[in-house]
């Protein structure tokens, strides 16, 4: 079991490794070794997941989500492939955290009597400096 945080734990089982040929760098091995990582997680039907939690990582996976609920991560940061499968791990893991957060709801406020009155007066002031830059009273031009 991978602990993600103190509620949520997710099974080894869940997770798929897929190795592939990496772009980038790599050297004389680019075109022999297979280090890139695809790390598949279906979130839709992972039991380890709380449906709330399951709905946030849903929203937070965006176009990294199939259609079928599973969440691709590529990983090929590095030319080594176990600091590929660590790094996709990690980051599987950090999007399972941030959808573990709770987000507070906005409480709408209201200005209060001081600062409205404020800012009407700082309005008002402008308003007769402007004023002031008009043309004189009686000139033709």
């Amino acid at each position: 079991m991978i602990r993600v945080n103190a509620e949520v734990e997710i099974d080894e089982r869940e997770i798929q490794e897929d190795f592939v040929r990496a772009s980038g760098p790599g050297g004389q091995n680019v075109n022999k070794v297979s280090t890139a990582v695809q790390l598949r997680f279906d979130v839709a039907r992972s039991p380890s997941l709380p449906d709330p939690v399951r709905a946030r990582l849903i929203a937070l996976a965006g176009r990294r989500l199939t259609r079928d609920g599973v969440l691709v991560i590529e990983a090929e940061r590095y030319r080594s492939q176990w600091r590929n499968r660590a790094d996709a791990l990690e980051r599987l893991l950090a999007l399972v955290r941030e959808a573990c957060e709770v987000e507070t709801p906005r409480r709408p406020t209201r200005p209060t009597l001081a600062s409205t009155k404020r800012r009407l007066d700082s309005k008002q002031r402008r308003g007769e400096t402007k004023k002031l830059r008009g043309r004189k009273a009686g000139t033709d031009q």
